[in-house]
């Protein structure tokens, strides 16, 4: 288990990351929100050791992260980087070597990452002759192809497409599957909110949220609600009680509620009017809750 227990770590009086603390369990997955400059790239070198922090401490499985450790740690950083003139075979196993395979173990897994990830290209091409996309599949190839059992992504969506981006969340769920934990940061709150079992947010370095992705969704509320076709008139649903937007989008409606309690009453006003072919009232997104809290007063 990993484990951040009162993280601190500031820069020229500047406070980066305060008081940080979580967990994250074998075979779980946590994502780490927050604005450019929220503290999650420091948060994942303090994990690594990259920095040392003015206070708090990181554990895995009860004790301080060693050098020797470096083995089953995968981590994939912001700024990418390959070596553009290896042969994509070479580079793989280059990584691997590094985290402790040998090269006929790098080589025997290397057919089924690049079949599960759909690289186009050969093993023998030179990295530098293989498109953006493919190259971004080498590196996260590099990344995982030794099973770490500590996984630490620094936006690994960035860049891709939806396809490419639904296979990297296969990735990710193998290795959940396999025992390893995973943290990863993205901007992009669906992934988050696909593939994420616990999520924590950071702002100004403090953390504003911390906890399951479902149970944060409702301590928010019920205040979405989705209609179809709705026999009341859009001035009628702007002026209900309750209700503090309206977006129309064709025949469905999106509607915010102050007052979640306004649903209920909302729902008998509109079937009493008529016939109402869809009303689902849930909580608010996630990417809805990382807009209100990142633009919460600190």
């Amino acid at each position: 288990m990993l484990e951040l227990q009162g993280l601190t770590k500031t820069f020229g009086g500047q406070t980066a990351v305060h008081n940080e603390t979580f967990s994250v369990a074998p075979g779980t997955i946590m994502g780490l929100i927050g604005q450019n400059g929220a503290g999650k790239t420091t948060t994942f070198r303090m994990i690594l050791n990259f920095l040392h922090p003015d206070n708090g401490a990181v554990l895995w499985n009860g004790r301080p992260i060693a050098n020797q450790d470096r083995a089953f740690i995968g981590y994939l950083p912001e700024e990418r980087g390959l070596y553009p003139k290896m042969k994509v075979a070479d580079q793989i196993v280059f990584f691997a070597q590094l985290h402790g395979l040998s090269r006929a173990d790098a080589l025997s897994r290397l057919d089924e990452w690049m079949d599960r990830f759909q690289v186009k290209g050969k093993k023998t091409d030179k990295v530098k002759d293989l498109s953006k996309g493919n190259q971004q599949k080498i590196q996260l190839i590099a990344t995982l192809i030794h099973m770490p059992k500590l996984l630490i992504l620094d936006e690994p969506f960035s860049g891709l497409d939806p396809v490419n981006a639904g296979l990297l969340e296969d990735g990710i769920r193998l290795l959940k599957e396999n025992g390893s934990a995973i943290i990863f940061s993205s901007h992009d709150m669906s992934n988050v909110e696909e593939v994420s079992d616990h999520l924590v947010m950071l702002r100004n370095g403090e953390t504003v949220l911390n906890g399951k992705v479902s149970e944060i969704r409702q301590q928010f509320g019920r205040t979405k609600v989705y209609l179809e076709q709705p026999p009341l008139s859009d001035a009628e649903l702007e002026a209900f009680p309750g209700v503090a937007k309206v977006l129309q989008q064709g025949t469905r409606y999106t509607l915010t509620l102050s007052d979640p309690a306004a649903g209920r009453a909302l729902f008998e006003a509109a079937t009493a009017k008529g016939y109402l072919p869809e009303f689902s009232q849930q909580p608010p997104t996630l990417d809805e809750i990382f807009k209100l809290k990142a633009g919460a007063s600190a």
